[in-house]
């Protein structure tokens, strides 16, 4: 039905990506990921009730990424100890959410303070449980080593090249890659060691593994049931479904001479020999029958590369710096592995969070429970660990191993991935030759709302988009409009003065109230239209169809102003003009409610403007006349507006340039 409205959940956790405990946040952290979630979290606020959402993220603490930043961080002659660093790092990420205007109910921090302490607790249980679920092995697996320096490297302390073909990462480390392709270290082509610069040994070390290559089956009939039944992304489905393929050695024909005799050495397997492809394709049932297919390709001298597919997920290592893993069977001190810890954070966090409001035994009602969804943002880069990963592990925290899972019952969350922000026409790296903006650094030259609104239109549910923000660029760079004052103004110029015009024509001619009667049939149903397809948007998470919505609405809307008010004053007519501002003042208190998860502080104000209640914002009154909140409109006087006082400012920089 065209005008049936989406169904939202009683109860919502909302989550964004942690980020690095080793760095303060860049551009793409925030309008890649933290914009996007926050504008989601406080639309559902408005929606389905403030009490009934949670939205939290933090700071992730753990690691080599982190350790590795911290020896250089010392080397360079800072003092303190990884816990200072980590605690600086972290306040420094706080602030610049909080300037934002990110309004995270929790932002904790995986290795401080009560969180740090609830989330090491809660990853030993995870472990217990996965453990007696019978998804965890130990495995002996290979570990680099620096024969110089005499240590085991971390994964960080080990570049290469990625080994997944068709990979355009330019770094990989020990078992990953940048876009977050897994593989195993032995695979890592031309390793070298970041701290002595040589190529380094591997060594057999044992850890612990969650199951993951036994979960293809599982995570293939969630994957199809996400596509059949949800709105998840599509592009989303189609990386994971990248993954689910049977282990796979590429072979370059080149190579062969004989391809029956080659396949006779193999354990069993299916070979694929297509008249276009430059390599046979060899598939195996098990990851133990590539491995050895593999062997035989080395000692033949025959060179070759892994496919795609779900391998052991890492749980424990030997880094320093990391969650204490349970002491069991015969190994000790040990830590988590980043990635899976991270994985149950916002777990913690959620508990933390509701600790302290003295509700922690309601964490289920939020984590698991049918009338809860859970949402969580994240960059494209992370949809092996949020989408495969963490299905196969919460899985195998609600269903053991020798059961068949019924996927469509398992609570899982909601995963939201994001292209690619680039800075230009690049992916945004510190380590690149133009380094991206701070994040910190943007509002020295524009507002955060100007900032929130571009961020919002990019379109970054189906692709990558470059940022490209004028006041940053060198002068030859720079071409036309600014687009992020482009975005901006409609809230600045366009809104701001439509809101301008209504007060203060309620002031001039009706002692500052609003004209009692009915708003005009043509205004009510362009709200309805605008309020459903917004709230459609929303609910698919489709942000820069909202930004496009917002624009036709609010312009719209100005130009009924325009074009009959000017006449209403020149004819004389007081019933003409007495309309116009009641369907304006109306219009603009919808666009109030649709904007104010975007720019709250300015709806906010408008709100005050008007002297009506924080029930303005509740999605079941939305289109209710403005009556419905002010009572009898003979007796309901605005606040008296000033000259020239904005609901929506620009920076000072702007009027400084004549912007």
């Amino acid at each position: 039905m065209k005008n049936e409205r989406p169904v939202f959940p009683k109860r919502a956790v909302v989550t964004a990506g942690m980020p690095y405990g080793n760095k303060n946040l860049h551009f793409g952290h925030v309008g890649g990921m933290f914009v996007h979630a926050d504008i989601f979290a406080r639309f559902l606020r408005d929606r389905i009730g403030k009490e009934n959402v949670i939205f939290l993220s933090g700071t992730d603490c753990y690691g080599s990424p982190i350790q590795e930043s911290y020896r250089k961080w010392k080397e360079a002659g800072q003092e303190g100890s990884i816990e200072d660093y980590v605690t600086a790092n972290h306040h420094s990420q706080k602030k610049t959410l909080e300037d934002y205007g990110i309004s995270l109910d929790f932002f904790g921090a995986s290795a401080l303070g009560e969180a740090g302490e609830i989330h090491r607790q809660m990853s030993a249980g995870i472990f217990h449980k996965l453990y007696r679920n019978g998804y965890i092995e130990k495995l002996s697996v290979p570990q680099f080593y620096d024969e110089e320096l005499g240590i085991f490297l971390n994964g960080r302390q080990v570049t290469g090249r990625c080994p997944i073909p068709g990979c355009t990462s330019d770094k990989a480390y020990a078992d990953e890659c940048s876009l977050g392709h897994q593989f195993l270290p032995a695979e890592l082509i031309n390793p070298v060691s970041s701290l002595s610069g040589k190529r380094p040994v591997l060594r057999e070390v044992e850890n612990w593994y969650f199951e993951l290559e036994n979960c293809i089956d599982s995570i293939k009939e969630y994957n199809d049931f996400l596509r059949k039944n949800t709105n998840t992304r599509k592009y989303q489905l189609e990386t994971v479904e990248e993954f689910l393929k049977k282990p796979m050695l590429y072979v370059p024909k080149k190579y062969v001479g004989n391809l029956e005799e080659l396949s006779k050495r193999l354990p069993a397997h299916r070979s694929v020999d297509e008249e276009k492809r430059n390599s046979f394709v060899f598939e195996f049932e098990t990851l133990d029958d590539r491995d050895k297919a593999k062997a035989v390709l080395d000692e033949m001298g025959i060179h070759y590369t892994a496919g795609k597919t779900l391998v052991p997920f890492r749980l424990s290592g030997n880094v320093k710096w990391g969650v204490p893993f349970p002491a069991c069977e015969d190994l000790r001190n040990l830590t988590f592995w980043v990635w899976p810890e991270s994985l149950w954070a916002p777990v913690s966090f959620t508990r933390a969070y509701l600790r302290q409001k003295g509700m922690e035994e309601d964490l289920t009602k939020w984590w698991g429970d049918e009338e809860a969804e859970v949402y969580q943002f994240i960059g494209e880069d992370n949809i092996y660990f949020y989408a495969i990963a963490q299905t196969g592990l919460f899985t195998g925290l609600q269903q053991p191993r020798r059961t068949k899972p019924d996927m469509e019952k398992v609570r899982l969350s909601h995963i939201i991935a994001n292209r690619h922000l680039l800075y230009l026409d690049a992916k945004a790296s510190s380590s690149s030759e133009r380094k991206p903006p701070m994040a910190d650094e943007l509002l020295e030259y524009y507002t955060k709302d100007q900032l929130r609104m571009h961020f919002m239109s990019l379109g970054l549910s189906s692709k990558s988009v470059g940022f490209r923000p004028q006041a940053l660029l060198r002068e030859e760079e720079q071409n036309g409009t600014d687009i992020v004052l482009k975005d901006g103004n409609l809230i600045t110029n366009v809104f701001n003065r439509l809101i301008r015009s209504c007060f203060y024509a309620a002031q001039k001619h009706y002692a500052g109230k609003i004209p009692a009667g009915e708003v005009d049939g043509k205004i009510r149903d362009m709200a309805q239209k605008a309020v459903l397809e917004y709230e459609r948007h929303m609910y698919h998470q489709e942000f820069h169809r909202i930004s496009y919505l917002l624009d036709d609405f609010i312009r719209e809307v100005n130009k009924h102003w325009v074009n009959h008010i000017k006449a209403a004053d020149a004819q004389g007519d007081a019933a003409l003009r007495e309309q116009i501002v009641r369907d304006c003042f109306y219009a603009c208190k919808v666009m109030a409610v649709l904007v104010h998860p975007i720019a709250p502080e300015g709806c906010e104000k408008f709100r005050e403007y008007m002297r009506i209640g924080d029930m303005l914002w509740n999605w079941d009154y939305i289109l209710e006349p403005i009556s419905f909140y002010t009572g009898d409109p003979a007796l309901h006087v605005l606040k008296e507006l000033e000259p020239r006082e904005d609901f929506f400012k620009k920076h000072e920089r702007q009027f400084e340039q004549g912007g």
